[in-house]
């Protein structure tokens, strides 16, 4: 009973609709020319700002993965997934609980070096966050680093006192923990559930 009340809880959390919240869906898309400006568009007309956005190639061939980062309420973001699963060229749309999924970024920060100490001191800075130092000129490091974006924000706030030449991120991307998958949210998925259910 105690599981079924948690589970319960955790679905009143994810679509609590309180407050303008970052929100990030998960939509497969058909990998197109065009589809990415189509889904883009969808957030424009609807007055929403795109905060983040990462696209790549999946497992599967002719799919493409886009994480998508907003701000919005609960309830509009609720109705701009089932305005996504409507459109033809999209797989899937999800709306990933922030609590049950992996986020992480890749940033590029190129750093200006005048001298030896101060190379040497961007390297321990790098090491401390887990960074790499991926290009190394007599000017400059270029640092590579994973992670949240507190992370990334707190290196640049430290490599700020130096000169950072160059900041390049790509944008969150994002998976849910566990068995559960953007696949749970396909229209396949949902058609053989439907299925199941009537038979």
């Amino acid at each position: 009973m105690k599981e079924n009340t948690n589970i319960e809880q955790e679905k009143m959390d994810l679509y609590d609709d309180s407050e303008v919240a970052l929100r990030t869906l998960s939509v497969l898309v058909e990998n197109r020319p065009s589809v990415l400006s189509q889904v883009a568009r969808l957030f424009t007309r609807n007055g929403y700002n795109i905060e983040s956005i990462a696209a790549g190639a999946t497992h599967t061939e002719g799919m493409t993965r886009l994480t998508i980062e907003f701000m919005a309420t609960a309830r509009q973001t609720t109705l701009l997934v089932n305005q996504l699963a409507k459109m033809v060229t999209v797989h899937s749309a999800k709306q990933l609980n922030p609590a049950h999924c992996i986020r992480r970024e890749l940033a590029l920060f190129k750093v200006r070096v005048t001298s030896a100490d101060q190379r040497n001191e961007i390297i321990q800075i790098a090491n401390i966050y887990r960074g790499s130092i991926i290009d190394v000129s007599n000017e400059t490091l270029t640092v590579a680093v994973i992670g949240n974006e507190g992370k990334i924000s707190a290196l640049e706030e430290f490599l700020s006192s130096f000169e950072i030449i160059e900041l390049a991120r790509t944008g969150t991307l994002a998976m849910e923990r566990g068995k559960y998958s953007i696949n749970d949210a396909s229209k396949e998925h949902g058609e053989f559930e439907y299925g199941k259910s009537i038979l």
